[in-house]
């Protein structure tokens, strides 16, 4: 079955809807600690677990889409979602919702699958492009869950979100599963041989170059994320977290950027696309380092950013790709563990430079991280 722009559009709204599952509850935690009588440090222990969760499930469920059929593993993820979504709907306990927070993220690797899937289904000539709207749909997804999230938590509460987004993995199942096309195991390994064969994939050196590029970027995007609100909250803006969730919405202007990553990639070369995303995050965090101060120089410097982040990210990707189709959801499984690997660097870094140095040293730390992505993929070139 060809690849058709409704199978496109669906595969990319459920990696959005998937991938914002991980970040329903960070702007909840205040009314969670409240409602479940729980200290900010328990409460911290959410996302925390979720994000851990989301490792082992990328490390250890992807690359079964190289052994089983692919329709089937995602519509089961997506009703395995469903579940641990409704058991934190219900939580009783701070305990309670931890756990139920850490088989959501071993779950929701949804895009992780469709992603490879959507690569194989698209014809080679256009496989850059299809891959880039999907993932277009995950960052979309990602920038927009904290404000929808925040938005429903004042309304009615914040089990709320979590029932909301139950019903959006079960009925993206039954669509999913009416929809799309079954596929054949790329592979016939037993599930140890699978994970053995991938300590022989991270010697590729294409795998080894996407994925210093990818986690550095990435780690990049995370620097400046994880440590804007420090800014806002400080003159002149003196702004509060909810000011710091609509520059997400900014952020979709840099998204929809994907497909004509995708677009080059296709054409042209990935290499040349990944080497232009690192120059627009690069210009970003210049012109939010000059500039950051000013409220116009903040918004061009996160369109920037994001549009940056997410030519590298959707370019190493098509790169990885034009391995053999039999190794791609392994590959995957790799690459976006070294991604969020990546990002937990970003994380770290942006945290220590803003003790040392506050803004200055945020900047500084996301401009080392590109500089290793710079080298690394000119040593890619070289090799």
């Amino acid at each position: 079955m060809m690849m058709n722009r409704n199978i496109v559009l669906l595969m990319a709204i459920t990696s959005g809807a998937a991938a914002a599952n991980l970040y329903y509850n960070q702007p909840l935690l205040a009314a969670i600690t409240q409602n479940l009588n729980a200290s900010v440090q328990d409460a911290g222990l959410i996302p925390t677990l979720g994000q851990i969760g989301y490792a082992m499930g990328n490390f250890f469920i992807v690359p079964l889409g190289d052994l089983l059929e692919r329709k089937r593993l995602l519509v089961n993820m997506l009703i395995g979602t469903a579940l641990a979504l409704a058991a934190a709907a219900v939580s009783p306990t701070i305990g309670w919702l931890i756990i139920a927070s850490l088989i959501v993220g071993v779950t929701t690797i949804v895009p992780q699958i469709a992603v490879p899937f959507a690569a194989l289904l698209a014809p080679a000539a256009v496989r850059g492009k299809v891959v880039g709207t999907v993932m277009s749909g995950l960052l979309i997804g990602i920038l927009l869950a904290r404000t929808v999230s925040g938005f429903i938590g004042a309304e009615l509460g914040w089990r709320a979100i979590y029932w909301i987004a139950s019903g959006v993995m079960l009925m993206l199942a039954l669509v999913l599963f009416r929809v799309l096309p079954n596929s054949q195991p790329a592979v016939m390994f037993t599930y140890r041989e699978l994970m053995r064969s991938m300590l022989k994939l991270v010697r590729e050196p294409i795998l080894q170059e996407a994925s210093i590029t990818g986690a550095m970027a990435f780690g990049a995007f995370s620097v400046f994320w994880s440590t804007l609100i420090f800014l806002l909250e400080q003159p002149p803006y003196q702004y509060g977290s909810e000011v710091a969730g609509l520059f997400g919405l900014i952020g979709i202007v840099g998204a929809a950027s994907a497909p004509l990553a995708g677009k080059l990639a296709d054409r042209r070369s990935p290499r040349l696309a990944i080497a232009l995303g690192l120059l627009a995050t690069a210009v970003s965090f210049l012109v939010v380092w000059l500039f950051g101060y000013q409220l116009w120089g903040l918004i061009v410097g996160v369109i920037l950013l994001d549009m940056g982040v997410q030519v590298t990210t959707v370019s190493n990707q098509a790169l990885i790709y034009m391995l053999p189709e039999e190794t791609h959801s392994r590959l995957n499984a790799l690459f976006v563990t070294f991604y969020f690997f990546g990002g937990a660097i970003g994380s770290f870094l942006g945290a220590y430079g803003w003790n040392l140095w506050r803004w200055n040293g945020v900047c500084t730390a996301g401009m080392f991280l590109l500089i290793v992505a710079f080298a690394a993929l000119t040593l890619g070139r070289k090799r």
